[in-house]
C-alpha cells in the first residue's frame, strides 16, 4: 500500500529587513566591555540598532540618540599597532567608543549622527558632494518624520509640576514642554537653569497660528513642528538647555538570542510566558500517588475549650498586696508577702501577648484537671 504523500513544505517566513539612514560594520566598545565587538550598525531616526550580521532583523542593542552630548575624535594609543580609525559618542549616562577602518567611515557617521541630532547638515567635516547630498535626503526624512511624532520632553503637566520635574531631576534634562495654560492649542516652555548657586526658572509661549508654531519672544520666530521648537531653544542657548527626558528605557517583552536550526544563524526569539508557573515537572513514568498520612489529631482525645482572652485594657497582673517600704539602713528584711509588686505590662507588647497565651495554657490545664477529678468520683 502506498503511503500519502507527504504536505509540501513551506519555507519559513523571513523577517523584513530594517531600513536604515546609513548602515556599515562598525567597531563597538561600551562602559562594561573589555574589547572591541565587531557588530553590524544601522542609523534610523534617532537611535542606532547594532546586529550580530547584515542578514540579522532583530537588533542586539539600541543607542538613544536624545541623549546627545558630543562627539570626539580619538588619537591611538602611544605605541599602539592598530591601524583603526577611533571615535566616541558621549551620551548623558555613558559614552560608547567605536572603531572604523577608514576616515571617511568615521566622518560619514559623525555627520549622518550630526544630521539627525542638530537637524542641519554638519559643515566641519571631510565630506564629498556626493555625501552632502545623501545627508540633505536624511535630513527631509528626519524633519518630516518628527514633524509627525511629539518630542519625548512634552509632558502633559501643568505650571507648578514642571517646575519641580525640573527640580528634582536635573540630571535628566531642564528644558519641558508642556500644554499652554490658557487651554489653547499651544504650548507653554519651561526651562530650569542655575546662576550662581541660585535656581533661575523661565516659562515661554510657544502660539499655534494654523500648521505653524510661533515662539512668542522679542523677535517671533515660526517653526514647523514642535521638535523644532525645541531646537531652537536648544541651538540659540549654545547647547545650554537640554531636553527633558526621564529614564523609562526598559523592554516590556522577554526575548534572547537562539541559533536558527535551519541556517545556523543567530535569530531574537521571544520567549512565550505559561499563563502560570506550572512547578517542578512530573517524572517520567507519571504521577505517583502518595500514602495517605494519618493524622496525629485523629489518636488525641479532644481538648477542653479555651476560656477567652483577657481584653488588651486588663492584660496586665495586679498584685494581692502592696510591698512595705524599703526605706530602711542595715535592718532585717519584713517578713511575710516579701514579693516585689508586679509590674502593669502595656496591653500591645510582646510581653502582654506571650502573658496572655501562657494564663490561657495553665487555665486550660486546670480544666483538663477538674473534669478528670470529677469522673473519677463519679
Amino acid at each position: 500500500m502506498a503511503s500519502a504523500p507527504s504536505p509540501p513544505r513551506v519555507p519559513k517566513p523571513k523577517g523584513i529587513q530594517p531600513s536604515h539612514y546609513y548602515e556599515s560594520f562598525l567597531e563597538k566598545k561600551g562602559p562594561c566591555d573589555q574589547g572591541y565587538k565587531k557588530l553590524w550598525a544601522g542609523l534610523q531616526g534617532l537611535t542606532i540598532s547594532f546586529y550580530s550580521s547584515n542578514r540579522d532583523f532583530q537588533p542586539l542593542e539600541k543607542l538613544d540618540l536624545r541623549a546627545f552630548v558630543k562627539l570626539t575624535d580619538e588619537a591611538p594609543w602611544a605605541g599602539s599597532r592598530d591601524p583603526g580609525i577611533h571615535f566616541s559618542l558621549v551620551l548623558r549616562d555613558q559614552e560608547i567608543k567605536f572603531k572604523v577602518e577608514s576616515l571617511e567611515s568615521r566622518e560619514m557617521w559623525k555627520g549622518f549622527i550630526l544630521t539627525v541630532v542638530e537637524l542641519r547638515i554638519p559643515s566641519k567635516l571631510t565630506l564629498l558632494p556626493g555625501h552632502l547630498y545623501m545627508m540633505a535626503e536624511v535630513l527631509a526624512k528626519e524633519e518630516a518624520r518628527r514633524s509627525l511624532e511629539t518630542p519625548s520632553c512634552f509632558l502633559k503637566v501643568s505650571r507648578l509640576e514642571a517646575q519641580l520635574l525640573l527640580e528634582r531631576y536635573p540630571e535628566c534634562g531642564n528644558l519641558l514642554l508642556r500644554p499652554s495654560g490658557d487651554g489653547k492649542d499651544g504650548v507653554s516652555v519651561t526651562t530650569r537653569q542655575t546662576l550662581n548657586g541660585a535656581p533661575v526658572v523661565r516659562h515661554y509661549k510657544v502660539k499655534r497660528e494654523g500648521a505653524k508654531y510661533v515662539i512668542d519672544v522679542e523677535d517671533p520666530f515660526s517653526c514647523s513642528s514642535l521638535d523644532a521648537v525645541v531646537n531652537y531653544f536648544v541651538s540659540h542657548t549654545k547647547k545650554a538647555l537640554v531636553p527633558f527626558l526621564l529614564d523609562e528605557d526598559y523592554e516590556k517583552v522577554l526575548g534572547y538570542v537562539d541559533a536558527d536550526k535551519e541556517n545556523g544563524e543567530n535569530v531574537w526569539t521571544v520567549s512565550s510566558a505559561p499563563d502560570s508557573d506550572p512547578g517542578p515537572a512530573p517524572p517520567a513514568g507519571g504521577p505517583k500517588s502518595l500514602p495517605p498520612v494519618a493524622s496525629s489529631q485523629d489518636k488525641l482525645p479532644p481538648l477542653p475549650p479555651l476560656p477567652p482572652l483577657p481584653s488588651q485594657d486588663d492584660n496586665y497582673v495586679t498584685p494581692i498586696a502592696d510591698a512595705p517600704a524599703a526605706d530602711y539602713v542595715n535592718q532585717d528584711v519584713p517578713k511575710g508577702n516579701n514579693r516585689p509588686p508586679a509590674r502593669k505590662l502595656v496591653g500591645g507588647s510582646p510581653q502582654a501577648a506571650f502573658l496572655a497565651t501562657r494564663l490561657g495554657d495553665v487555665t486550660a490545664e486546670l480544666q483538663e484537671r477538674l473534669q478528670k477529678r470529677r469522673a473519677l468520683e463519679q
